[in-house]
């Protein structure tokens, strides 16, 4: 599932190529991807406007769009989640493509067009379309952020020692948990537990400081590395979890389990 990286990926994109374009069109007739909506409903909300800003926070992206004309309020956010393998794909107006976001390869397999669940056409020939062959991906106006703890990448590091500093929910769980740190995902919560030589089980309360800002660090490294590398899957660890394989520092067996219900690999020795 794409991560903060990966979706962080996709909003620079739409930043970089699809702002201040104005709309045309807008194809929102898959009704799941788009619930609650009726179609319709999106282009309704979007035509004659502009994207004027992409935020994120955590693995949640959304749109700013312009006020009507003679209206300087701005318009409706619209809000992207990519679902497990959704990508954003913007065309330029001379009609080359540019993807960012999950994990779909380009030489993996061909892109075909019923898979592009929502397009919106820009009046310069362009479009920007979400990409989803799994069809897991959502499209909506004014998606509730209210829920989101801070950004995984923003966190200062007294807020993350508040969040490991009570409880007995495993350590794992709690980084993943969306509500108290939004971004981290599944590979990415193991392969900061590993360079930071915690079991993933451990309750919360039993880390010591050190150990909370070990963790820390080995988090944002890990979302600097991913981002340079081109996602969460690149992590030093990510190709050693599974069965047989040995800690790529030490050469312990690997060991899996599931924690926080998400399967998930450790050391045997150095996270045991």
């Amino acid at each position: 599932m794409p991560e903060l990286p990966e979706v962080e990926t996709a909003r620079s994109l739409i930043a970089d190529q699809a702002l201040h374009r104005t709309i045309v069109a807008v194809d929102d007739a898959d009704t799941y991807v788009t619930r609650p909506h009726a179609p319709g409903q999106l282009r309704d909300a979007l035509v004659g406007r502009t994207f004027t800003a992409v935020r994120r926070r955590g693995k949640t992206m959304w749109m700013e769009t312009s006020g009507e004309e003679g209206d300087p309020s701005p318009g409706p956010e619209l809000g992207i989640h990519l679902g497990m393998a959704g990508r954003i794909v913007v065309t330029a107006p001379g009609g080359k493509a540019t993807e960012g976001g999950g994990p779909w390869r380009q030489d993996a397999q061909p892109r075909k067009p019923e898979w592009d669940r929502v397009t919106i056409e820009f009046a310069d020939g362009g479009r920007l379309a979400l990409f989803d062959k799994r069809r897991l991906g959502r499209v909506r106006l004014n998606p509730d952020v209210s829920t989101l703890g801070p950004d995984a990448e923003e966190i200062t590091e007294e807020q993350f020692r508040r969040l490991f500093s009570k409880g007995t929910i495993a350590v794992k769980a709690r980084l993943l948990d969306q509500s108290k740190i939004a971004g981290v995902g599944n590979l990415l919560a193991d392969e900061a537990l590993w360079q930071a030589r915690i079991n993933p089980a451990a309750p919360v309360n039993s880390l010591r400081p050190e150990d909370v800002d070990r963790l820390y660090r080995a988090l944002q490294a890990a979302l600097e590395s991913a981002a340079a590398n081109g996602g969460a899957h690149t992590g030093e660890v990510i190709p050693f979890r599974h069965e047989g394989a040995r800690c790529p520092r030490c050469g312990a067996e690997m060991k899996h389990g599931t924690v926080g219900g998400r399967s998930t690999w450790w050391c045997s020795r150095e996270q045991a």
